[in-house]
């Protein structure tokens, strides 16, 4: 039989509460399919077998499948300017840019526009989904992350920090000399970006100050310091990133993304998710 682990039952908990009173219902939040569910993440191995693409694409799935389902549903819900795809892209964009939180996400099935369908997969394998993910996003997690009962929160937590709902939780913005896990995700995002923060160890020093400053001097701002990574940094971090996936864009490396990939922004409404992200700012 097919169960739900407890760190992915914590995530549903997690959106849950602080997204149920903006639209996101119970029922639209899954993880175990239901009866008729036979393949992918939403099953245990008694619904899978070992050639199927949820397991035997990644050594990580085949050393971590069991009971337990390893995939999460999100259905549809709005805080003022932020939805479920504008949710989905900033994932998206967390994903490729190599954040350690997201790290044990395998895949992000989703619609940036409510029209088309698109996959991110962290093997390269797919593109594509069925059209029930118009209206749902869907996260495949390596099933040996669920297995050890890992914390899969923190990503989601910086999400609902990020958008204003969950309070208590500074674990998006810092400053020189903090340490953290929320740091060592800038430090990637720096990099992967190719702004040169030096080694991603969660520490915010010099290099990773310097690197600061050149992002937000190269989205337009005229700071003369990188000494704090706030709402306007974080703005313009997502300017840069934006750039980096725009259709046709090249980052400052001259890259186009992992392994070639243009990205998945060239169908993301980046005017209005930068929009919504200086709303942010402002407010």
């Amino acid at each position: 039989m097919t169960t739900a682990p407890k760190n992915l039952i914590a995530v549903r908990a997690l959106l849950l509460d602080h997204l149920g009173a903006h639209g996101l219902a119970s029922a639209e939040v899954g993880i175990v399919g239901d009866a008729a569910h036979r393949g992918g993440y939403h099953c245990g191995r008694n619904r899978v077998d070992l050639d199927d693409y949820s397991v035997r694409e990644s050594p990580r799935d085949r050393a971590g499948l069991g009971d337990d389902a390893s995939a999460l549903d999100v259905g549809t819900f709005a805080v003022g300017a932020y939805d479920l795809r504008q949710f989905s892209a900033w994932l998206v964009a967390q994903c490729a840019a190599g954040a350690p939180d997201t790290a044990d996400i395998r895949e992000v099935i989703y619609s940036p526009d409510g029209r088309t369908v698109k996959r991110w997969d962290r093997l390269g394998r797919r593109n594509s989904g069925d059209r029930s993910h118009l209206t749902h996003t869907h996260i495949s997690f390596f099933r040996d992350a669920t297995r050890s009962g890992r914390d899969l929160t923190s990503v989601f937590r910086r999400y609902l920090n990020a958008i204003g709902i969950l309070d208590g939780e500074a674990t998006l913005f810092c400053a020189k000399g903090d340490k953290g896990t929320h740091v060592q995700a800038l430090q990637v995002a720096l990099n992967y970006l190719g702004f040169d923060a030096g080694a991603e160890d969660g520490s915010y020093g010099d290099a990773t100050t310097a690197a600061v400053l050149r992002m937000r001097r190269a989205a337009g701002s005229q700071t003369t310091t990188g000494d704090k990574y706030d709402a306007w940094a974080h703005v313009q971090l997502q300017i840069c990133m934006a750039r980096k996936f725009g259709a046709g864009a090249q980052g400052p490396k001259g890259d186009r993304g992992p392994k070639g990939d243009p990205g998945p922004a060239g169908e993301v409404d980046y005017p209005r998710l930068v929009g919504a992200l200086l709303a942010e700012a402002r407010g």
